[in-house]
């Protein structure tokens, strides 16, 4: 079995599991070639938890969850020194907190007060932990998805954009279609009555999981996928839209604010590449780009009064920049 196609199996497994959300378990395989992180957006109920834990299940890999609350403090995340002692010895031990793992579901994450946030988005951005002086690396698998609910704003804490920024997708969770409904009611009874049937723990036992070295020797493989200088120019046109949008269309900059960061280049060209080898190509098609540019992009664009105030949304403004600049 070929390096994409454990992938792809591993897509298939999660798929199984988590019925009707496609899209985000895509997004998710993305995110661990890319070697970025999610911020997952969605109404309650609708399998964001569930999709990492069954990542997690299918991968050889560690998974901590960390529900965000207003009274979480940083070291509750980073981890802190404890003393020790023992023979009449003393000694302070860095005890590691749950970031120190290989997959982090940092739920409602705009619940936790800003310095919270912040502790989590640095362990993100330096893939490392500084605690008393002392520099603590995180594994070399480390990919977190974080999740916002969309209603019930009060008491919350909003990301600055920022920090926003240090997401590589913000990721969109909708209602599964309606033919999906009935087999998500079907496949959790199944799940239930399986729970205490040994035929159930002895088939869990027996499940070939991906190892972590496969997830390094794919991103390998999408370090070597070509990319035209056409579709480079391309990539950079969309972001060179979102800064200047006044050379495009004169509502378009009526809309946008501020545009994305170098961080929305360096995303769409991850993605754009890892989208392309996941499909099976060795080369970078525009269409790989369009197919990943609102996930990249719907969180680093900051609208303006007039875009909010008309009811106008970050994906809207994305399809009118795709429109907008040609396809080189």
């Amino acid at each position: 079995m070929t390096v994409r196609d454990s992938l792809l199996d591993l897509q298939k497994q999660v798929g199984e599991t988590v019925l009707g959300q496609q899209g985000m378990i895509e997004r998710l395989i993305l995110g661990l070639l890319a070697n970025g992180h999610l911020l997952v957006e969605g109404l309650p109920g609708l399998a964001k938890t569930r999709a990492i834990k069954k990542m997690s299940h299918f991968l050889d890999a560690g998974l901590s969850r960390i529900q965000f609350t207003p009274d979480l403090l940083p070291s509750d995340i980073t981890g802190s020194e404890i003393y020790y002692s023992a023979e009449g010895k003393g000694e302070f031990r860095f005890q590691p907190g749950p970031v120190f793992n290989n997959l982090v579901l940092a739920d409602e994450i705009n619940r936790a007060p800003a310095k919270v946030q912040s502790a989590l988005l640095e362990a993100m951005e330096e893939r490392q932990v500084t605690v008393a002086g002392k520099t603590h690396a995180l594994p070399p698998l480390f990919l977190v998805m974080a999740t916002q609910n969309p209603i019930e704003q009060e008491g919350t804490y909003p990301l600055p954009e920022a920090q926003l920024d240090r997401f590589l997708m913000h990721v969109y969770v909708d209602y599964p279609e309606e033919r999906s409904e009935r087999n998500i009611m079907l496949l959790v009874r199944g799940e239930e009555q399986a729970s205490d049937s040994t035929v159930a723990a002895t088939s869990s036992s027996a499940i070939q999981r991906v190892q972590q070295d496969v997830i390094f020797a794919a991103r390998k493989e999408v370090h070597d996928i070509q990319m035209a200088t056409a579709v480079e120019d391309y990539i950079v046109a969309l972001i060179e839209a979102t800064r200047y949008p006044e050379r495009y269309d004169k509502e378009l900059r009526k809309w946008i604010q501020i545009g994305a960061s170098p961080r929305g280049t360096i995303g769409l060209d991850k993605c754009s590449r890892a989208y392309a080898w996941l499909k099976g190509r060795d080369y970078v098609r525009p269409d790989d780009v369009q197919a990943i540019v609102h996930d990249v992009l719907r969180h680093r664009l900051l609208l303006s009064y007039d875009a909010q105030a008309g009811g106008v949304k970050a994906d809207q403004v994305i399809s009118k920049v795709v429109e907008l600049v040609a396809v080189a």
